[in-house]
């Protein structure tokens, strides 16, 4: 299967270097990670929503798009809604690719692709909401902004609404902005029990570290939730964390307390490209697809975006095959095997996981154009047809078996 991709950030090649346009996808590829305290933490969710006015939804700032869930958008439908778009300092605009650049950490997004997000979020008409319905406008915007526009709503008559935020955690003043964003919608509840709300997202989202964010700028506290780099730390719902303390004076009688959930994957992901994507960002535990497919996958991104990015790692100059690239990276690190064997799967780890914390890199990986939106939503309602659990659980071992019987042919061509 291929998947043929457009970069999100302008080209850059060498002289008579020409990058892979396609991606060749296996359809082995796993496409599932919906695990047993994923669905035991939607049922805890439903059960408190009585008591939640507020839901935080995470999405990693690299995947805008593809980190949405559609499970915890109807589930939790009929709350105020911020989507939060965490990590916002791993993607750079373009000209910001320089790995060692100081400009490529300081980047943010460019203002149109988050004015393009916005606007996305505000067609959006989650359950089959109707924008003409009574009521129909909130604030969807950046933090400190408030321009008006049609409610990215959560069904029927729900009166759920919206508005969007870019977060670093680098940034405090970033965090300051959200809060201050939450602390509006306590005053607006007007409860004197104060504003309960909902981190929710896809696993290793930042929803963890996003709540000590919060607590660290909002009441000075040290870190009350766990975090890892593997998704799965959180295996269920927290105790209400306070981030901001009861302030009569600014219309906020019983604070702002937080409760921290599970990340939950979808039950199948019918785009396997989308599976890449989630799997290169951390969404899905390390194993789960080969380290060196994800380091093909990177590989190929990289020479879409510019193939600079790792030049002192591939001495010989760019390359499209991912063989030659890691051994050129297991050799460069030291990555080597007795008698010096290039060690692949260790020299794609690395990769992988400089990629990710913005050391080889930062740029989104979704196509944050018009055209690009567009063709996601075509490719997501072609992929996203309606299947039950116990469709999705047969469609993954479906995969795992075609996975396990190329493993076999491969090892018996090998003999």
């Amino acid at each position: 299967m291929a998947a043929p991709l457009k970069s999100a950030v302008a080209s850059s090649t060498s002289a008579g270097f020409v990058p892979r346009k396609v991606f060749e996808v296996s359809p082995s590829i796993v496409r599932s990670y919906f695990l047993g305290h994923h669905a035991g933490a939607l049922t805890s969710m439903r059960k408190i929503l009585s008591n939640i006015s507020l839901i935080l939804e995470c999405r990693d700032s690299r995947v805008p798009l593809t980190s949405s869930n559609p499970l915890l958008e109807s589930s939790l439908a009929g709350r105020d809604r911020i989507i939060v778009y965490t990590k916002e300092d791993l993607c750079a605009s373009v000209g910001g690719v320089n790995r060692r650049s100081k400009k490529n950490r300081a980047n943010r997004w460019p203002d149109n692709q988050k004015r393009l997000l916005r606007e996305w979020h505000s067609s959006r008409h989650y359950g089959g909401g109707d924008s003409s319905r009574t009521g129909a406008v909130d604030t969807v915007g950046e933090a400190g902004s408030s321009p008006r526009g049609p409610v990215e709503g959560t069904g029927p008559g729900s009166g759920g609404r919206t508005e969007v935020v870019f977060t670093s955690n680098r940034d405090p003043r970033s965090i300051a902005r959200l809060l201050d964003t939450i602390k509006e919608r306590a005053r607006a509840s007007d409860s004197l029990l104060g504003l309960r709300a909902l981190i929710v997202g896809m696993p290793n989202s930042g929803k963890s570290t996003l709540l000590n964010s919060l607590r660290h700028v909002g009441v000075r506290l040290p870190s009350a939730a766990s975090t890892g780099v593997q998704p799965g730390v959180t295996r269920k719902l927290s105790t209400p964390v306070r981030v901001a303390a009861p302030d009569s004076a600014a219309g906020i009688e019983g604070g702002v307390y937080v409760v921290d959930a599970p990340g939950v994957f979808v039950p199948y992901v019918g785009d396997v490209e989308a599976m890449l994507k989630l799997a290169l960002v951390g969404c899905v535990k390390d194993g789960v697809v080969p380290a060196e497919t994800l380091a093909d996958y990177l590989l190929f991104r990289l020479n879409l975006v510019s193939p600079k990015l790792y030049a002192d790692l591939s001495p010989a100059g760019p390359t499209n095959d991912a063989r030659e690239f890691l051994e050129a990276v297991a050799r460069r690190t030291g990555k080597l095997l007795r008698g010096g064997e290039p060690a692949l799967d260790q020299a794609a780890d690395w990769v992988v996981q400089q990629w990710r914390k913005g050391a080889l890199g930062r740029f989104c990986l979704d196509d944050l154009t018009e055209e690009g939106m567009r063709d996601w939503e075509a490719r997501a309602a072609a992929a996203g047809e309606k299947i039950s659990m116990s469709q999705a659980r047969k469609r993954d071992k479906e995969a795992r078996r075609a996975k396990g019987a190329a493993k076999r042919q491969a090892a018996a061509n090998g003999a």
